[in-house]
């Protein structure tokens, strides 16, 4: 197979099957790939062009991508810092606890937000996105450390859902220890 395949979607299929494609995609990009980079990109790729083969509010989603714990930032005030992602461009650094993607880091714990403008805080990197799920991908090598979180928006108010959480949830597994991560 050629790689580019990997993130062709068939018309018609639903949202499982679209997310079942990712990470059976993904585990086979990752085979004997362990660079956090690499594996991050074709796993914004792959995201990127699910959404856009789904039906409505899916199709909708206007950034699809990671942000990574900055090896730089003081353990007493970690930070996220940009990573490879799908859209336009985005904030570069994001503090622990600030923000939908600082919750996630900071708790641990998966962020879906139906409104964004309902988070307190939200930081609009891009003012058209209306909702947003942030998944954390931990290291279990480092203790089930937070080491980068997952975050998808959508322009349109209740773009995600429970099944949105579920899979994205098992390819923050997958991509947590499938990377070495710095």
């Amino acid at each position: 197979m050629v790689h580019a395949d990997a993130s062709t979607f068939a018309e018609g299929i639903t949202k499982e099957q679209a997310y079942q494609q990712v990470l059976d995609q993904a585990e086979g990009l990752f085979f004997e790939q362990r660079n956090w980079v690499c594996n991050l990109s074709n796993a914004a790729s792959l995201l990127w062009h699910a959404y856009k083969s789904l039906p409505f509010p899916s199709n909708q989603v206007n950034w699809a991508g990671f942000y990574t714990l900055d090896p730089l930032s003081p353990p007493t005030s970690p930070q996220l810092i940009l990573g490879p992602f799908q859209g336009k461009v985005a904030c570069q650094t994001i503090a622990f606890g600030r923000g939908v993607c600082g919750a996630a880091a900071a708790t641990g714990q998966t962020q879906l937000m139906r409104d964004v403008d309902a988070f307190p805080g939200h930081i609009a990197c891009d003012e058209a996105s209306r909702s947003e799920i942030v998944v954390p991908i931990a290291d279990n090598v480092k203790g089930g450390v937070v080491v980068a979180i997952i975050d998808v928006d959508c322009s349109v108010v209740g773009g995600f859902d429970e099944v949105d959480r579920l899979w994205l949830e098992r390819l923050a597994a997958l991509v947590g220890g499938a990377c070495d991560w710095p």
